[in-house]
């Protein structure tokens, strides 16, 4: 398994039914106008993949050139481009897990695994886990926590301290929030916060809803 989604496998249908199913955060909202034409356009311009839009748009720099190309506004696109680079969250140091044992955090980054994304690659089988543990000696609870914490960070908006927050709900994977319950998620998360305080503004249901739709598309 990789710790991002394949783009080369996600058509522009599919990014159309994902941004139109989404319930977008305000600033995003632009998206769902003229969407269907604008879609069109850019597969009239032979862009038919996730992969092949992002390729398009590497740098800000090229935004100017595809919106003439297109006759789709640099405005849209920009948005288009924030939302689908969202969908591909940066990794996360190792030391962002701070509440985690330091020196088997030290070991894994001695090791090479750095981040999430390398930490996610080595532990993505159960194979590869135990040859882990054997070869730089950590127990088997904690490399099943910390692979659980970076598989929760693969999903959009979840932060280290956010997957440390659903983790402690009860709720280990990615798998496993795509699967929830808003309401039991949210009110496991609230109780979570509250007694932890790791977040001073209240859980929304209505976030909780948006988590569970992005845990969805994770492969």
């Amino acid at each position: 398994m990789s710790y991002y989604i394949d783009a080369d496998k996600v058509n522009l249908e599919d990014l159309l039914t994902r941004i139109t199913e989404t319930d977008l955060v305000p600033s995003r909202v632009l998206l769902l106008k003229n969407i269907n034409e604008n879609f069109n356009k850019l597969k009239t311009n032979g862009i038919l993949t996730l992969a092949e839009f992002r390729k398009s748009l590497k740098n800000s720099k090229k935004i100017a050139p595809l919106a003439n190309k297109t006759n789709i506004s640099e405005e849209y696109l920009t948005l288009l481009r924030r939302e689908i680079e969202g969908y591909f969250p940066k990794a996360f140091p190792l030391d962002s897990f701070f509440w985690l044992d330091k020196n088997k955090i030290a070991k894994l980054v001695n090791e090479g695994y750095k981040n999430t994304f390398l930490l996610y690659e080595a532990l993505s089988s159960i194979n590869k886990r135990n040859e882990l543990i054997k070869s730089i000696g950590l127990d088997k609870d904690f490399v099943d926590e910390i692979f659980s914490l970076v598989d929760l960070t693969r999903i959009q908006w979840v932060n280290p301290i956010t997957a440390r927050i659903i983790y402690s709900a009860g709720y280990k994977s990615a798998k496993s929030v795509a699967q929830a319950n808003t309401n039991n998620l949210h009110e496991a998360m609230e109780k979570v916060n509250k007694e932890g305080k790791y977040f001073n503004a209240e859980i929304r249901l209505r976030d909780i809803k948006r988590l569970v739709k992005a845990a969805s598309y994770i492969p």
